[in-house]
């Protein structure tokens, strides 16, 4: 399967660089062709400016300023996302990717002012997440970064694609030991994907 693996964190030798390296070996392991995407090393702007958003419905010509990051999410069969929570929401980086790259044209299609599905190539989607807090504060803000995974890029696909969601919440007091089981995970789930 052809994956686009988007990752979201500005230190490679972070926890969470160290995930995205496990995710990668997963999906590799697994035979699968991965397209991979770290924003931050890319130095992709998350900015959608004033120019920019005038002419966000003018299709096809709303795709220029990022054109090569909209063929490779038309090109993938699957996302892959590894990201940290911060302030309960994705880093504004990936944030931005959904605001600049997730097009009208591209991710949805307008038809008579209403929002139509249009990641019909996408069949699979996976978060891989850190938070800072336990799982009942994330619950208790609604956890967005998992309904953004599970619900808004489904919904994309048109409720097609597969989701599954790996969370370490409470990272900040996970042992060693929780750590290495979280990177474990991740690598299996990943060498299993499809």
């Amino acid at each position: 399967m052809r994956v686009l693996l988007l990752h979201a964190h500005p230190l490679p030798e972070s926890f969470n660089g160290a995930i995205h390296a496990a995710a990668l070996d997963g999906l590799r392991a697994g035979g699968h062709e991965v397209d991979d995407c770290d924003l931050y090393a890319e130095g992709f702007d998350p900015v959608l400016g004033a120019e920019e958003r005038r002419g966000y419905h003018e299709i096809p010509a709303n795709r220029a300023p990022v054109e090569a990051y909209v063929r490779r999410v038309e090109r993938a069969e699957a996302l892959v996302l590894t990201f940290p929570t911060w302030c309960f929401g994705p880093p504004a980086i990936l944030k931005g990717f959904y605001d600049r790259v997730l097009l009208p044209g591209v991710s949805f299609r307008l038809e008579d002012g209403v929002a139509k599905p249009n990641l019909t190539n996408i069949r699979r989607i996976a978060g891989i997440v850190t938070y800072g807090r336990p799982r009942w504060v994330a619950m208790l803000v609604g956890d967005p970064p998992r309904a953004s995974v599970t619900r808004y890029l489904r919904m994309l696909t048109g409720w097609r694609a597969k989701a599954e969601y790996h969370a370490l919440y409470d990272m900040n007091r996970a042992t060693a030991a929780q750590r290495e089981a979280f990177l474990r995970r991740v690598r299996d789930r990943m060498a299993r994907f499809g």
